[in-house]
């Protein structure tokens, strides 16, 4: 089965070769002198069962966990001899059961999971020689144990993952990790582990920290009862007719076990992120210290895993970095639309990802013309940095003073359905989501891997704060005289009286009051009148002439939350926002196209109408240093 991933990895890699981005020879593999069955690699070959990737040999597995016993499916290099010891890349999550990844998947028989193949293929790693472990979480596929949402117990499976694939007999002990949202998730717990964790970590879009999925500051999102039934239905999906006696018992550990699901659905709902099950879960902050070699992806504006606590994660780990960062939703480094534009890009997601893991997997320093982060912002250029993010100014203005009410309209965003049907739930604004909380969630519809970000069709209800009198505070500044970029993580700090949630927003106001907003966060106010809101890391540039509007005050029905307003007045008797700030005139440009999903974020995004500042109250400083 060829998906668009696929396709589009032969697209990416020959782009790169094209730009001299260095195309990565295939190492010499040995061969069996006499390729009998006992010389060669075990298991079953895609001659024997198609869902096996070409070149590959699987077998099946099983070892122990903090109680769990974990399944996991291990692909081979078929031509190399059965003790031959390769790397091999791991990866560890709740997509990898044999019928399907999010719910069945309509397959005939049993065989691996095909979540990885645009990688085991696109980038020819039986070729290379590397050998892929996909590995179960608790209470997923072929493992038991109940599900626990990248919390203690699933963070013992990637720790026993990891030990039990580094000291396989086929193994040379160099392990990476590779996935993407929940399974780059538990990539970063990998990275977490420090000298007990893999050899190198590629996270592509996770969530770092758990909490921030299902709640901001108090304040539930939409989907935080629709996510954990999701992951409950994950956790049940049956095995196939062919399946193993053994795999078909774990496979239906959480049915025998309902206590699993129960738990899963009370347990996440707590508001409280200083909870001891959140704090066991803020992966940001578990990343002290860390040496081992990260690369990352992180969309600016994406609608799923958000980049919250983004930069504390990147602050905190201690070890090298790469990354691509840019203005795409939730997508893979090689993924197409349909019409073969890459989703981020930038080509080569596939050269450098092996350039990573040859050289902390194999010790290959040979090559490596890429830039520690190739990062693109709203103009839909890139440039390399050495390090994000690249702050060269940092800046605090005073913002508006007076009240507002705290209605809190709750959130009218509906993602749309999965990516089954590509339909919509044609709930138009003003109406409350389905948040899961009446019946059954669909399956797969609310999950880190499917949940939609909103599409441009839909009626545009953003507004500012002239819109409704008396829900906000508004501060503009003057017109920037050169362009200056945003960057890092901004926050605003409040000093209030009354009770009830504020929200604060960034908007780009061009010089004919067209505005974009361009970053946004809530919070339940603090009970000592003090609340600072840390708003989502982004890097956006605003253009000369153009304005920062800041909005302070009550969510309106476009937003992502479901807020219990307090419907009083909160008087702020004091604002202020910090700023971290680049000069984009020092940029130094890498290659890659604008991502598509710009264009789309900036027709959603904008507001209602124009809005006619007069005069700002504060000046932006562009940075003079690069």
């Amino acid at each position: 089965m060829l998906s668009r991933r696929l396709l589009a990895s032969g697209t990416a890699l020959a782009a790169a070769g094209a730009m001299s981005a260095g195309a990565y020879p295939l190492p010499a593999t040995a061969s069996p002198s006499t390729p009998t069955e006992s010389r060669t690699a075990p298991g079953v070959t895609h001659e024997e069962n198609e869902r096996v990737p070409e070149g590959a040999a699987w077998t099946e597995e099983y070892f122990p966990s903090k109680g769990a016993e974990l399944h996991a499916d291990v692909l081979r290099p078929a031509n190399l001899p059965a003790d031959a010891k390769t790397p091999v890349i791991l990866s560890v999550g709740p997509y990898f059961s044999h019928a399907g990844q999010t719910g069945d998947d309509g397959f005939t028989r049993t065989g691996p999971s095909e979540r990885f193949n645009d990688l085991i293929d696109g980038a020819e790693l039986m070729k290379r020689g590397y050998t892929v472990v996909l590995v179960d979480l608790r209470g997923f596929g072929g493992s038991t144990g109940c599900l626990d949402w990248v919390g203690p117990g699933e963070q013992a499976d990637v720790a026993a993952a990891i030990a039990w694939t580094r000291n396989q007999p086929w193994s040379t002990g160099k392990v990476g990790m590779y996935g993407k949202s929940y399974d780059a998730s538990t990539g970063l717990v990998g990275a977490n582990l420090g000298d007990q964790g893999p050899d190198a970590v590629v996270a592509q879009e996770p969530v770092w920290d758990m909490y921030n999925y299902l709640f901001n500051n108090g304040v539930r999102r939409y989907n935080h009862l629709g996510t954990p039934r999701a992951y409950n239905s994950i956790a049940t999906i049956a095995p196939m007719a062919d399946d193993s006696s053994r795999y078909k018992a774990n496979a239906t550990y959480e049915t025998r076990n309902p206590q699993c699901l129960s738990d899963n659905l009370t347990d996440t709902q707590d508001p409280d992120p200083q909870s001891a099950y959140w704090r066991a879960r803020d992966l940001a902050t578990q990343a002290k210290g860390s040496r081992v070699p990260l690369f990352v992806t992180q969309g600016t504006v994406e609608d799923n895993t958000k980049p919250e606590d983004f930069q504390q994660y990147l602050d905190n780990h201690a070890g090298p970095q790469r990354g691509w960062i840019g203005p795409w939703e939730h997508v893979r480094g090689n993924d197409v639309n349909d019409a073969g534009v890459l989703k981020m890009g930038r080509p080569g997601w596939f050269t450098e990802v092996m350039a990573f893991y040859d050289r902390y997997l194999k010790g290959d320093r040979s090559t490596n013309p890429f830039p520690a982060y190739a990062v693109q912002d709203n103009r839909g250029t890139w440039r390399a940095e050495e390090s994000w993010p690249n702050v060269t100014g940092r800046q605090q203005v005073s913002l508006a003073k007076g009240s507002y009410t705290d209605t809190g309209d709750a959130g009218s965003f509906n993602p749309g359905a999965s990516s089954g049907s590509g339909k919509g739930s044609g709930k138009g604004p003003g109406s409350r989501p389905d948040d899961g909380s009446r019946g059954r969630a669909p399956q797969g519809r609310f999950d880190m891997e499917n949940l939609r970000a909103p599409k441009p069709s839909r009626a545009a209800a953003r507004k500012l704060s002239q819109a409704v009198p008396g829900s906000s505070l508004t501060t503009y500044s003057a017109p920037v005289a050169r362009a200056v970029r945003l960057t890092g993580t901004p926050q605003i700090t409040v000093n209030t009286k009354g009770s009830g949630n504020v929200v604060g927003e960034l908007w780009d106001v061009a010089p004919d009051g067209t505005a974009v907003q361009v970053n946004d966060m809530i919070s339940v106010l603090a009970r000592n009148g003090r609340t600072t809101l840390t708003l989502r890391s982004m890097d956006w540039t605003l253009e000369p002439g153009h304005r920062l509007a800041v909005r302070v005050g009550t969510n309106f029905d476009d937003g992502y939350w479901l807020p219990s307003s307090s419907g009083q007045k909160v008087t702020v008797q004091a604002a202020k926002l910090s700023l971290d700030l680049q000069n984009p005139a020092y940029d130094r440009r890498t290659y890659g196209a604008r991502a598509p999903w710009l264009d789309v974020y900036t027709r959603y995004y904008t507001a209602e109408g124009t809005v006619a500042p007069g005069q700002g109250s504060f000046t932006i400083r562009v940075p003079q240093a690069r």
